[in-house]
């Protein structure tokens, strides 16, 4: 292992020791409180250009496998860990976790003091920063540091959005019980890839959705043309104010009336395209035990969350509705339209990794679409 380190845009400098891929990365510092799932974190599209401090200190102790990947080409620019990663037990690993960086291209690095790392995050907010594998290259990374712009303002869709159409076909993977929808005709669902994950359109398949999956600036008028039962709008990373070509594309979909559901940059993107606004998060909700409340049941959900971006509750207009609510921040979390049948949850139902607690909200997208057709 090269003598590495960690490069704050503060200046400050925190020894580590390089396991993966051997060129510097660039991004936001985040931090990721889940216990589980680093597979499906580090190949989630919405962490384009983060870098991942996971606070849990064993990573990699159960191996890789083809199936957790929430996305082929895409994930987050790098990754710090506290201890380094030696056997892996699991009965589904199929590839060594360190192998499975290199082959990804992802500049990893161990041997950190993560408490410390967060405990900055926690207290100055997200930084940029910059992993070097080696210590070597320490100025040169700090002039490439000086010119990374930081997520405000920068649409990322643009770098993780499918080029062209494709139909989704596989199911999930047994998790959850839907089979009382396997037997009614299917709908046809348009979903809008601003980073989508992949457990997104498992779950839709197994719904009784057929699930197009189109790029991000493709045509409301060219996708209304195709006579949709639904539109799903996906997670992403980056501004969701930055991406005025989708916002405009929503709100001319909102004005039809069709079923729309929107997760995480998603549900942002409705509620920009609805007239409400945006803002940055100090240091934003990344884990997977993020309690929720239903604001009308008063039921709590334990939510996987990732997001630096929220929308502002004051912003929020007559036309809105309230939903769902963070208990850790009280910000918003869930809103429906009231003039159309559209909706979006801040967090992950999803999940991948995380609780199962409310999948019911895609449930609710089928009923919405099924009373649509009635």
């Amino acid at each position: 292992m090269n003598k590495a380190a960690i490069l704050l845009q503060d200046g400050t400098i925190i020894p580590a020791q390089s396991i993966g891929h051997d060129e510097i990365s660039l991004g936001e510092i985040v931090f990721n409180t889940s216990m589980t799932g680093y597979q499906e974190i580090i190949t989630d599209p919405s962490y384009n250009q983060q870098i991942v401090t996971f606070t849990n200190p064993h990573i990699g102790n159960t191996g890789i496998n083809i199936e957790d990947n929430e996305s082929v080409n895409h994930g987050c620019s790098g990754i710090i860990i506290r201890n380094y990663p030696t056997v892996d037990s699991s009965w589904r690993s199929e590839n060594k976790f360190i192998k499975f960086l290199k082959d990804k291209s992802i500049t990893a690095l161990c041997s950190v003091d993560t408490r410390y790392l967060t405990s900055l995050l926690r207290i100055n907010g997200s930084l940029n920063g910059c992993l070097i594998p080696d210590i070597k290259k320490l100025d040169y990374a700090k002039d490439k540091l000086s010119s990374f712009p930081g997520l405000i303002g920068l649409d990322l869709v643009k770098n993780v959005s499918t080029e062209n159409n494709y139909v989704w076909q596989e199911g999930t993977h047994n998790l959850i019980d839907i089979e009382s929808f396997k037997n009614k005709n299917r709908l046809k669902v348009f979903a809008y890839d601003y980073g989508i994950k992949k457990n997104i359109l498992r779950i839709l398949h197994d719904l009784g959705c057929d699930v197009t999956v189109i790029p991000a600036d493709f045509s409301y008028k060219e996708l209304l043309d195709n006579d949709p039962d639904g539109i799903f709008l996906s997670n992403g990373p980056g501004d969701p104010a930055a991406c005025e070509y989708v916002i405009n594309n929503i709100k001319n979909l909102l004005s039809k009336k069709v079923p729309v559901f929107g997760i995480c940059l998603g549900f942002q993107l409705m509620c920009l395209a609805s007239g409400a606004k945006t803002y940055k998060m100090k240091f934003g909700h990344h884990g997977a035990n993020h309690p929720v409340i239903d604001v009308q049941t008063k039921k709590v959900f334990i939510t996987s969350q990732n997001h630096g971006f929220a929308v502002d509750i004051d912003s929020l207009s007559d036309n809105h509705k309230i939903t769902h609510k963070s208990l850790f921040d009280d910000s918003l979390q869930g809103v429906e339209l009231k003039d159309t049948p559209a909706y979006g949850f801040q967090g992950h139902p999803e999940a991948s990794p995380g609780p199962q607690d409310i999948y019911n909200l895609f449930t609710k997208f089928i009923h919405n679409m099924r009373n649509a057709n009635a």
